[in-house]
This record gives C-alpha cells, sequence and structure tokens, in this order.
C-alpha cells in the first residue's frame, strides 16, 4: 500500500514517483509531459519540471523550456486563471533519454523534503491573501533566475531549482517553514547571480585596460 498523508492523500512522492513511470520512452514535447500529468495539479507539474535542476548534470535548452512553463505556472496561480502555454512552448522537444534519468535522481530532493517538511508549520507565512501574492510573486522571481543565461555556470540553475521546489512543496503542505527557506534560497541566487555579473564586468574592465592600455 502506497505511503500516505495526513488526510489519507497518496505521499506527494509516490505521486511524483507514478507520473515518471508514465512518460514515453521515445521522444516527447512539453505538451506531451503536461499531458501525462494530467489533473495531477500544477504544483505537482512545478515540482516535476524543478527536478532535472537539482542534479549536477546539465541538459542544454531545458531551463528555457521548463523555466517558462513554471513562470506561467506562478502568473496562473497570482491570476487565478489556467493554465496556458504557448503552442510553440507546447510543441518544444525535449531530450527524453536524458529526462528522465534526470527526474529519478532528482526525487532524492523530494524524499529528503518529506521528511522535514511539516503540514500547517509557521502557518502565518501562507495563510492570508497577502502572503498567497508576495510567495506568489517570489514563485515567479525564482522561475525568471532559471531561465537566466547563466546555465553554464555551477549551481546557476540549482539554486532558483532549490527555492522553486521548497515554495511547491511548502504550497501544497502549507508548509511556512519550507517557503520561508525558499525565499532564503531565492536571495542566495540573487547574491550569486550579482557575485557573478559583477565579476564578469571587473573581468571584461581588466580586459579592456589591458588592451586599451
Amino acid at each position: 500500500m502506497p505511503p500516505s498523508g495526513p488526510a489519507g492523500e497518496v505521499s506527494l512522492r509516490v505521486q511524483l514517483e507514478a507520473v515518471i513511470a508514465r512518460l514515453p520512452s521515445g521522444s516527447m514535447s512539453l505538451g506531451e509531459l503536461l499531458g501525462v500529468i494530467g489533473d495531477e495539479g500544477l504544483l505537482v507539474l512545478s515540482i516535476l519540471l524543478t527536478l532535472v535542476f537539482l542534479i549536477p548534470v546539465s541538459i542544454p535548452g531545458v531551463s528555457t523550456v521548463f523555466g517558462a512553463a513554471i513562470l506561467l505556472v506562478g502568473i496562473s496561480r497570482l491570476s487565478g486563471r489556467p493554465l496556458w502555454l504557448p503552442r510553440r512552448l507546447a510543441r518544444r522537444p525535449l531530450p527524453a533519454d536524458r529526462l528522465r534519468p534526470a527526474l529519478v535522481s532528482g526525487m532524492s530532493w523530494v524524499r529528503r523534503l518529506e521528511r522535514v517538511s511539516r503540514p500547517h508549520r509557521l502557518a502565518l507565512l501562507v495563510d492570508g491573501r497577502a502572503q498567497g501574492v508576495f510567495n506568489n510573486l517570489a514563485f515567479i522571481l525564482a522561475a525568471l533566475l532559471l531561465m537566466a543565461p547563466f546555465g553554464f555556470v555551477p549551481f546557476s540553475n540549482t539554486l532558483p531549482g532549490i527555492a522553486l521546489l521548497l515554495y511547491a512543496v511548502g504550497f501544497i503542505q502549507r508548509d511556512g517553514g519550507a517557503v520561508l527557506l525558499g525565499h532564503l534560497a531565492t536571495i542566495g541566487t540573487m547574491l550569486y547571480f550579482s557575485v557573478l555579473i559583477g565579476g564578469g564586468g571587473l573581468a571584461v574592465q581588466q580586459l579592456w585596460q589591458r588592451f586599451a592600455g
């Protein structure tokens, strides 16, 4: 019998493992991936799309496609409207042969979070309209950071991926502690990117002075 939550519902880990098991073995598009997920929910979808960024192996092109989809999930949650994907994005082909192993590897993060996440912990951070707007805006910001063109830099996808995973698990379980950690991961990502941009600017300036001097 699969593990259940407090209300007798199948655990998040089991839901995700079932979705991964239903993925086609051949070629796959984002639209087909969403079709497999069906009515599992936008946050479960967000977790699934986040898993591939929690491992050190980079899959070219995926951060833009998945980041855009997660961004639209955040906008859908903020506006209260159904998820809409542009046709071009939905038809975007995905490297299925590399996607499934990455999803399976990323599940280790979900197992860890299930052990430490507590439903309704620090509920003040997740209950209420103002908190919902703020948290969804933070979720959208993390999705934008995931789409930033730093995919070749170590941890540039992992840090916002962790933030998005914490947000999604926190929203599902009404766990303000997980959401708070998500905010900290987002702040850490912004600081990391600031260092990258600042360091890159300094390097360009030094090169310019060397060749112009």
